[in-house]
């Protein structure tokens, strides 16, 4: 029986790349494979869909008003599995679409993303896989001190952690560090006691 699979971790933790491997292994089996991401990701392009380890595919871009049930059923019905990355930009009914994709197609929908933004608040996509996937896995990242990582730190130009700002701002490894919370905290209290605030 096919599942809503939500594989989540902090940034770095491998989840495009995980993306990527599950999809050629689907491919080299010879199914079809509708791979998405959302649009708000422009990172590596429109529809370019990259890991830093540089493994890349084309990926078809989704606004968060597409209505992804009527797009597999009139666009992609062949396919054999429904792959996502960057899922935490899914609008919650976007993550109901899929989920109705599974229960009435049987089939397999795999979503890779962020559960929480740089200020631990979680995405509306990811709260709405936590509430309904029926497989939650967590990729593991790992903090420099070498406790697990489950904050996605996100920096400003002067190398200073932000605790305020928009939820979403595209960025990589300059804009972003995975961090446990102790240390982030400590980060934190340190910028607070040298009166930097961001």
């Amino acid at each position: 029986m096919a599942k809503l699979y939500f594989k989540f971790g902090a940034m770095g933790c491998s989840k495009t790349a995980q993306a990527l491997i599950t999809k050629f292994n689907y491919e080299e089996r010879g199914m079809k494979v509708m791979f998405l991401k959302p649009s708000t990701d422009t990172r590596d392009g429109v529809n370019i869909v990259r890991s830093r380890v540089g493994l890349w595919a084309e990926a078809l871009a989704v606004p968060q008003d597409r209505d992804l049930y009527q797009l597999y059923t009139t666009e992609y019905r062949t396919c054999n599995v429904v792959i996502v990355d960057e899922c935490q930009f899914l609008a919650p009914e976007q993550v109901d679409e899929l989920s109705q994709i599974v229960m009435d197609f049987d089939v397999p929908v795999l979503c890779f993303g962020l559960a929480t933004d740089f200020l631990t608040h979680l995405f509306p996509g990811s709260r709405r896989l936590f509430e309904i996937a029926e497989s939650i896995s967590e990729i593991k990242s790992v903090c420099r001190c070498g406790a697990k990582a489950t904050v996605n730190a996100r920096f400003d130009d002067d190398g200073n952690i932000v605790y305020h700002g928009e939820q979403v701002l595209l960025g990589g490894n300059s804009r972003y560090q995975a961090m446990c919370r102790k240390c982030w905290l400590a980060r934190k209290k340190e910028q607070e006691e040298k009166g930097i605030i961001t």
